[in-house]
């Protein structure tokens, strides 16, 4: 059982706070719940992973994301930053760290190595206010996290390629990120 297998939609969805109408995840010990609401991935990456995949069809949601985005890369959104999509209002919580199922969709033992490597994670929400959302709504910003951590930050940290006790300082006070994925960072070994 996956929910990683995701078709576009027409017209509008309630996002909820622990997923959106219509899109159940298999496992919720990993995938889902109130800190992976849903799933963002920018749309730009897409260009990339055609050009590194060649011969792999590539349609929106092949990721399993729940939104394909334009101009949020991992690089500009912070933990902590609140947008409004729709009528809801969500706050990003951390990167995606994918699983087999991944490599199971695009049928390649290689791809969730390739996916981390790539630091093109895309990135989880949690929703602060349920609403309806549509294909086409912007997303909107209300607040930047004043410390400032990036996605991309948390994926290096995680990957161990950032040695930088001050960004690890302020990832641990970033009140969006779950307390499994902060103790995760402090520990010796990745965790999800």
């Amino acid at each position: 059982m996956t929910g990683i297998f995701k078709d576009p939609v027409e017209g509008p969805r309630m996002l909820r706070a622990m997923n959106i109408d219509g899109d159940a995840q298999a496992d919720l010990s990993v995938h889902g719940g109130r800190h992976k609401a849903a799933y963002a991935y920018p749309s730009e990456h897409y260009a990339w992973w055609r050009a590194e995949l060649p011969g792999i069809d590539l349609p929106w949601g092949m990721f399993g994301e729940n939104f394909t985005t334009e101009g949020m890369a991992e690089e500009s959104v912070h933990a902590g930053d609140r947008f409004r999509i729709g009528g809801a209002i969500v706050v990003v919580t951390q990167p995606r760290m994918p699983c087999f199922k991944l490599g199971m969709k695009f049928g390649r033992n290689d791809m969730v190595r390739k996916f981390l490597q790539s630091g093109r994670t895309g990135f989880y929400v949690a929703v602060e206010g349920e609403g309806p959302v549509c294909a086409g709504d912007a997303v909107v910003l209300l607040s930047a996290d004043p410390a400032g951590v990036s996605i991309a930050d948390l994926v290096r940290l995680y990957r161990r390629d950032a040695n930088d006790p001050e960004l690890l300082q302020r990832a641990m006070g970033v009140g969006a990120i779950p307390e499994k994925w902060r103790m995760s960072l402090l520990d010796d070994s990745p965790g999800e």
